[in-house]
């Protein structure tokens, strides 16, 4: 009998595969990077040849680690970074162009002109999103536009455009299966969230043909089996499929309304369940698909904050003060406080809730005393004050408190950062012992649609590592929050200053 699952977590700097057990056990891992291509300021594309092989090489790493078979696996889960955008040719398989990243902002200016033609109330009405170049719809667009034939062939049916979750299973398929999950569809600014279907009226205003669109599925059902793929066995069915986010909404056992968690990964992504009825957010946030199993479509509140981990990275790699992600925390321990030094970390543009196209990062505080230790610091605590306000504004959304905050994704394992952001939200934060939610969440979601567990049976499998409880005082809260907002509102100045 089969009785492994494979989960492929797709993200935005590499592809991690997971071999997990029928109880929950991570039986395999492997995890390939892949480049991230800069043509210009403000430009981000992903190579999804290079994307494409990293899959592969993660999926049979993992599989060797876990000591079995190919042939041993019941079901594939998929889980990927969201709105990133491919258009690929139909008959060959092969993008007519490289993959236009989430955090690319190469379409800021269309979605300026949208917001100025007063477009806005009615696509965040149907969507539950803000025009934003964050998400699909304009990327879909501008591919369309720029690529040479590229719009007349999308007329004639020639072309395809997925979310990397449709790439991917475009791929395990042999081409044979177009299709997209609930969630990915989404986060596109082309689907009406309360019929769950692509709307005719946005697919014209963003000027993205129908016929390039895939079929919305749903999270947790079987939508195809691979064929083709040369690296797995024909006929293993893809019975799970959700965008990262939603992922470890799931993966966290997050199933109750109310339940919250934050993602820290490359940006960092807070998600409140909010049940069956979707809730439009009044204070800067996005209202998605959470996921859709057994028929039933469950929504969530979502801000984003598009640097996180990734601020991290640019410490290590633009400005070489630490040589691996994991020194941050020892080099900021070196300093009780990062000495009035704030980071703003607008490296893409400030997400929710201000929905700052033109922001870029700033640091604020610095004085002649201030060493790398102290920025350091500043960096951590920069990740920790944007995620405060996400969550500040669920509550207030929501008109409910949260009791509790699960976290997940690779800088949750910083201690110094899980307890920061505990002060800072007055709230005690769940750390489970394995923070890799997204892919969790896929093989449970997978494991649910291929009819091998409820569920139920995920609460079950979440198993904590850490609490962080709350020990700082009102008082200095208050104090460190003002001085994030008025970081805040200078690098909105410098934003609305630009000529």
């Amino acid at each position: 009998m089969r009785k492994h699952i494979l989960a492929i977590d797709q993200g935005t700097t590499g592809s991690t595969a997971l071999v997990v057990s029928l109880e929950g056990e991570t039986l395999g891992r492997a995890t390939t990077e892949f480049r991230q291509h800069f043509p210009k300021p403000g430009w981000v594309e992903h190579d999804t040849r290079e994307l494409w092989g990293s899959v592969e090489t993660s999926v049979r790493e993992a599989i060797a680690s876990a000591g079995i078979k190919p042939t041993d696996l019941a079901a594939i889960g998929i889980t990927n970074q969201r709105e990133t955008t491919v258009i690929w040719d139909r008959k060959t398989g092969e993008p007519i162009a490289r993959a236009i990243v989430w955090q690319c902002r190469r379409t800021a200016d269309v979605c300026d002109k949208l917001k100025a033609e007063g477009h806005e109330a009615r696509v965040r009405e149907k969507t539950g999103l803000v025009i934003d170049a964050y998400f699909s719809g304009t990327k879909i667009a501008w591919l369309l536009d720029n690529v040479s034939g590229a719009r007349a062939r999308a007329e004639k049916g020639e072309l395809a455009f997925g979310t990397i979750d449709s790439f991917v299973v475009s791929k395990l398929t042999g081409g044979a299966v177009h299709v997209t999950d609930v969630t990915n569809a989404s986060r596109t600014l082309l689907c009406d969230i309360q019929n769950v279907a692509w709307d005719k009226g946005l697919c014209e205003l963003f000027r993205v043909p129908e016929n390039v669109l895939p079929k919305i599925v749903g999270s947790a059902e079987v939508v195809a089996h691979t064929k083709s793929a040369g690296f797995l066995p024909d006929g293993i069915p893809i019975s799970g499929i959700a965008g990262d986010q939603q992922a470890a909404l799931f993966g966290q056992a997050c199933f109750d309304e109310g339940d919250a968690k934050c993602t820290y990964g490359t940006g960092a992504f807070a998600l409140m369940n909010i049940g069956k009825k979707s809730l439009r957010s009044t204070h800067g946030l996005v209202t998605t698909i959470a996921w859709k199993v057994g028929g039933e479509v469950v929504y969530a509140l979502e801000g984003s904050a598009f640097i996180a981990g990734a601020a991290v990275q640019w410490l290590r790699d633009g400005l070489g003060i630490i040589k691996t992600a994991a020194d941050i925390e020892p080099l900021a321990k070196q300093v009780e406080s990062s000495d009035g030094c704030v980071f703003v970390p607008a490296l893409a543009g400030l997400g929710a809730p201000y929905w700052d196209q033109d922001a870029r990062g700033t640091i604020t505080g610095i004085t002649r005393g201030t060493t790398a230790a102290h920025l350091a610091r500043a960096t951590l605590e920069g990740i920790a004050f944007e995620v405060a306000d996400l969550l500040l504004a669920m509550t207030k959304d929501a008109s409910r408190p949260i009791a509790r905050l699960r976290v997940d994704g690779g800088a949750a394992k910083n201690d110094l950062l899980m307890q920061f952001q505990a002060d800072l939200l007055g709230v005690a934060i769940d750390r489970p012992t394995d923070v890799e939610s997204t892919g969790r969440g896929a093989a449970m979601l997978a494991a649910v649609g291929a009819d091998l567990a409820r569920p139920a049976d995920a609460a079950r499998l979440v198993k904590k590592d850490k609490d962080f409880a709350p020990k700082m005082d009102k008082t200095a809260r208050d104090a460190h929050l003002a001085r994030w907002h008025q970081a805040i509102v200078q690098t909105r100045a410098k934003s609305a200053a630009k000529p």
